[in-house]
């Protein structure tokens, strides 16, 4: 029986590592395709989860909501992903150096998913090893629970470009870094048929 491989995706720690990279046109990523990639010989692919958050309206950047519903839309069509989104939460915050209120965004629930996710599945042997997509140092403790519980599984952590988590590299079973090769031939189709029934495009500031 090939080795089952479960491979968790954090969507936006993978995102801000490809945008400091300035790896805008790699943006319509094949979030499936780029698991598949990430495989050994001898494994099979058990399970492709991907953990988002819807973001809210920008004023700055009105189609920034746009662009990551379409991307949504595109993900959804793909056969054997699942996609959990948690939420953004508003907080008001005085700038320590003016004084002036301001409003900042915060992702919620997407690490709490994540360690839901794999614990559980960990539960039902639904993986050999598990894949985190993820420098999120705040998810040592599943690692290290999974780890505990079931010495014959492993967790490999694969951080995004430009990421990085000293703890869950001293803590995961083995570790490495996503390339842009990898990246780059794990790319959705400039357009494809959405669930919906409509096409759906590649942003065109994403070209």
């Amino acid at each position: 029986m090939a080795h089952q491989v479960a491979v968790y995706i954090d969507g936006f720690n993978l995102f801000y590592g490809m945008r400091s990279k300035g790896w805008k046109r790699y943006y319509w990523l094949n979030v499936y395709r780029l698991a598949e990639n990430l495989l050994l010989s001898g494994q099979q692919l058990s399970i492709v989860k991907y953990f988002t958050a819807p973001i809210l309206p920008d004023p700055i950047d009105p189609d920034k909501d746009k662009r990551q519903t379409t991307y949504l839309d595109a993900l959804a069509a793909l056969p054997g992903l699942y996609i959990e989104k948690g939420y953004y939460r508003s907080r008001r915050y005085q700038c320590p150096s003016c004084g002036a209120p301001k409003t900042i965004y915060e992702e919620k629930t997407t690490d709490v998913n994540i360690a839901v996710a794999m614990i559980t599945d960990a539960y039902a042997d639904e993986f050999d090893t598990a894949i985190l997509v993820s420098a999120d140092g705040d998810l040592v403790r599943p690692v290290q629970t999974v780890l505990a519980n079931f010495q014959r599984k492993r967790v490999v952590v694969a951080f995004p470009p430009d990421r990085k988590s000293f703890d869950l590299r001293n803590n995961a079973t083995a570790y490495f870094t996503i390339g842009r090769g990898v990246i780059a031939k794990s790319q959705l189709p400039n357009q494809l048929l959405g669930s919906n029934g409509h096409v759906l495009h590649r942003p065109l500031s994403w070209t």
